[in-house]
């Protein structure tokens, strides 16, 4: 299980989360990240601003702790990657690696996540 490791940056405060190369990303467990519906809108608001954002600024409908374990969930089986700049976690798509993989995936999921908000109303 991936765990929190010094960066380069300790001596400034930086620390760097370990992520999944991407030769280790299996599809399998892409899916399972991307089957939880938090999840799933987690990676839509990320694809949707296309740059990094903050934990914080990803509101979600669930306690802090659960938000954690969601990131964390996502980071561990390479849909994001994570890291601190000062205190707060910054997260982006990792779209590069997971259209290598798997061409042609996430831009699905998320226009199948876009008509099926259509479909239920902003879901």
């Amino acid at each position: 299980m991936p765990t929190e490791t010094p960066s380069a940056g300790t001596a400034t405060g930086t620390r760097a989360l370990e992520h999944p190369r991407r030769e280790d990303i299996r599809l399998a467990e892409v899916l399972h990240a991307l089957a939880d519906p938090m999840r799933l809108r987690i990676v839509c608001r990320l694809a949707a601003v296309r740059t990094e954002l903050n934990c914080a600024d990803i509101e979600l409908p669930v306690s802090r702790s659960t938000c954690t374990h969601h990131f964390r969930v996502l980071r561990e089986n390479g849909v994001i990657q994570q890291i601190y700049r000062g205190t707060a976690k910054m997260n982006a798509l990792r779209t590069e690696d997971l259209d290598a993989l798997f061409p042609g995936l996430i831009e699905g999921v998320l226009r199948a996540a876009g008509l099926q908000a259509d479909r239920l109303g902003g879901e």
